[in-house]
């Protein structure tokens, strides 16, 4: 089997939570590759979380970065240009809606929601992916996205957050097509339910991961390992060839009618 070296190339990895998060997951295979990491968090309370994972790899950057700040953003990326000098791979795995609005009627949604759903979780993506090409522009790279098969379909107290998806999507495949002559792929992952903070947040979240175990040709869930492949694959050589594409991680379930 051929083996992935990623030895001398370096990420950004957004949005990992815990060792539970698919970030995390993604970081892992990324870093046993060889990878230099560097990592992100959201707020004081998930720093300690994010500075004890990143100690397992040496020299990783561990920074702060509100994405609905420009200020935070463009520090990141002049921290990363500091210490690194480049940057081949970048995963967005951020996404947020306020508890409100992934319960009751998705037609009560309010402006202000929609918005934070919209910019925090999808907006995002092309922020980041602005500042990223610049550093990627001499050698190409890889950006890897986390999305949802709620993206095409209705799933219960997902809601906003479905909305948020296809415009995440979307801008994969419109950043895809401007970036493509840099040199830099962009693809998403649409992982089935996996176990992680943010998953159990939506209120029936046990029941719909039942559901797809029982459905998905596989059947059974996926493990956060699986996601790590995937995007360690997309960031790889061995993708070369493939952008503006949504690699679906979910046992099959994607492909069933009933």
């Amino acid at each position: 089997m051929r083996k992935i070296d990623l030895s001398g190339k370096t990420a950004l990895v957004l949005g990992v939570a815990n060792q539970r998060s698919l970030a995390w997951a993604i970081a892992e295979a990324l870093g046993e590759a060889g990878c230099r990491l560097a990592f992100t968090y959201q707020g004081e309370r998930l720093h300690q979380n994010v500075t004890k994972l990143a100690a397992k790899y040496d020299d990783a950057l561990v920074m702060a970065c509100d994405v609905t700040s420009d200020e935070q953003i463009d520090g990141v990326f002049a921290q990363v240009e500091k210490s690194f000098r480049r940057l081949d791979f970048m995963i967005h795995s951020i996404a947020f809606a306020r508890r409100e609005d992934l319960e009751g009627e998705f037609r009560k949604t309010s402006l202000e929601g929609w918005r934070t759903a919209l910019e925090i979780s999808a907006y995002s993506l092309v922020a980041l992916s602005n500042r990223a090409a610049r550093l990627m522009q001499r050698e190409g790279g890889s950006i890897v996205a986390l999305t949802f098969l709620a993206s095409e379909r209705v799933f219960p107290n997902y809601n906003v957050m479905g909305s948020a998806k296809a415009a995440l999507e979307h801008a994969v495949r419109q950043l895809a097509s401007e970036l493509g002559p840099l040199g830099v792929r962009v693809n998403a992952i649409s992982a089935g339910p996996v176990s992680t903070l943010s998953a159990r947040g939506i209120s029936g979240f046990m029941d719909m991961a039942v559901h797809h175990r029982k459905k998905a040709p596989l059947k059974r869930n996926i493990e956060a390992k699986e996601v790590g492949d995937a995007a360690l694959f997309l960031c790889s050589s061995m993708a070369s060839g493939i952008t503006g594409s949504t690699l679906y991680v979910d046992a099959g379930y994607h492909i069933m009618g009933l």
